[in-house]
């Protein structure tokens, strides 16, 4: 028998089905045989290899295409997924890290010593702006209580013009004395708004005058010594210069008025928390300072202060040093 005359599966099947009916020899079992062999073969039977054998076989048979045998073309076989992804070439190894970077990894220490220290810090600042803020209102208020003061003061004593008891001395057996008040004034400034508008200056200032001029007669050097003196002093006067052939001052004879200018200069310093208090010819010829803390300028103070002016006893250098 040729291969061409062998039963295939499914004759054979058909044969066992009607041997079943007409009662030929056979069983179920090799029925069942037959079954799974069918089965087997259709599950292993590649339907892309089928086509392409086909379609080769159509080829060489029609005489189309490439049908030249020493041309060998690749068979293209469509890929399937890779069932697990490509590994990457490992790379370069990491630098290992810092201090900082370990204490990051570490539950972050460095972020949390930071942040402690920005936290005092913060409460540093707070403190110290209370403490700045505290100061400065401190000052300002001092500075307002000594101007409405001053103010009153100056209008009463431009109204009663006193005689102030007070000489001032000027050189040798030369003074200023029989002063009266004449006339006063008081003022303030303060700070630019954007600077918060405080008080940083308050000036008290009044002339006192009297009926004497002092005749002074100065010989060589000492002319120019005493002149800038007096000038310094802020005292009006006049004087006129004796030269010889050589045009060299030998002496000098001056006049000087009985006309003295005070004056008082509350300045605040915020930077140190103070008040710097600049005074001219207050009770004596020349300039004196005295620094005060805000806390010291009270009613004692002011109306001590207001007794020096009128040359009455008082405990103003007392209180400033408070």
């Amino acid at each position: 028998m040729s291969n061409s005359d062998k039963p295939g599966p499914l004759s054979t099947i058909l044969d066992a089905i009607r041997a079943k009916r007409d009662r030929k020899t056979g069983t179920l079992k090799e029925i069942a045989e037959l079954e799974a062999a069918l089965l087997a073969d259709i599950e292993t039977f590649d339907i892309d290899a089928a086509e392409r054998r086909a379609r080769r076989e159509y080829l060489a048979n029609s005489g189309a295409g490439m049908t030249d045998p020493t041309l060998v073309f690749p068979e293209i076989v469509p890929t399937r997924p890779a069932t697990k992804p490509a590994e990457k070439p490992p790379a370069d190894p990491a630098p290992p890290p810092t201090a900082d970077i370990v204490k990051l990894q570490n539950g972050s220490s460095l972020l949390d010593q930071l942040r402690q220290r920005a936290e005092v810090r913060q409460r540093e600042i707070h403190k110290e702006l209370a403490k700045r803020t505290s100061v400065n209102e401190a000052v300002d208020q001092a500075l307002k209580h000594l101007f409405f003061y001053l103010h009153e003061l100056v209008q009463q004593l431009n109204i009663i013009k006193p005689e102030i008891p007070r000489d001032y001395p000027l050189i040798e057996q030369f003074e200023l004395s029989a002063l009266s008040w004449q006339e006063g004034f008081a003022d303030y400034r303060t700070q630019s708004q954007s600077a918060g508008a405080l008080v940083e200056l308050v000036t008290f200032s009044y002339h006192l005058t009297g009926n004497t001029t002092l005749h002074i007669e100065r010989n060589g050097p000492s002319v120019d010594r005493f002149r800038a003196m007096v000038f310094d002093f802020g005292l009006p006067f006049t004087y006129k210069e004796f030269k010889n052939e050589r045009s060299y001052v030998e002496r000098a004879e001056f006049e000087i008025r009985s006309d003295v200018s005070v004056s008082a200069r509350w300045r605040a310093d915020y930077s140190k928390g103070v008040i710097s208090l600049e005074t001219r010819n207050l009770e004596r010829l020349g300039s004196a300072l005295y620094k005060l803390r805000p806390q010291s300028v009270d009613q004692a103070l002011l109306d001590d202060f207001g007794r020096l002016i009128l040359g009455q006893p008082n405990r103003f250098r007392e209180l400033a040093k408070r």
